[in-house]
């Protein structure tokens, strides 16, 4: 663990090199977001459009006061006429893997999702295989709905995810 306090922040003009690293260099995702070479340019674009922060999702930073450590993510996932939840997700850069930075940040985000906006729900999934993501999600109040078979294609074979989902009654706000 980290003795700095992990924090969430909004992404700046000078934090787009580290998210774009995470579209051009394999090294920089871990073995579980490698999913080819990406548009480099997307982060960019949608920072100078909104900041990464939009009305159906977006991203903030994983930092402490000295080091960016990646990012945390969410989007809108439409479940019904007049009703969503969200779907997030998280990116560390390796050094900050193994330390209880992602439980810590993916906590922080479901705060400030449901102090911020009206959801009851909130989903992450990842690969049956990412067993240290399965543990920071448990740790962070998740509860495992499921196993998603063949859900998605990487490094040449279809793969297993894993299902999770936190209710707003599960996390105390206060």
């Amino acid at each position: 663990m980290t003795d700095e306090p992990v924090i969430l922040r909004p992404v700046r003009e000078d934090d787009l090199p580290m998210l774009e690293r995470f579209l051009t260099d394999p090294e920089a995702t871990g073995p579980f977001q490698w999913y080819g070479w990406s548009d480099p340019g997307r982060f960019r674009r949608r920072w100078d459009e909104n900041g990464l922060l939009g009305d159906d999702g977006g991203q903030l930073m994983v930092a402490t006061d000295t080091d960016r450590l990646g990012f945390v993510a969410w989007r809108k996932v439409v479940t019904g006429p007049a009703s969503y939840c969200w779907n997030m997700g998280i990116q560390l850069a390796p050094h900050a893997c193994g330390r209880g930075v992602g439980t810590r940040a993916q906590r922080l985000l479901v705060h400030y999702l449901f102090a911020h906006t009206p959801v009851v729900r909130i989903e992450a999934d990842t690969e049956a295989e990412n067993i240290a993501e399965q543990r920071a999600l448990e740790k962070a109040g998740f509860t495992r709905e499921g196993v998603l078979r063949s859900i998605v294609f990487r490094d040449g074979q279809w793969r297993d995810g894993v299902s999770y989902s936190v209710l707003r009654d599960d996390v105390s706000l206060a």
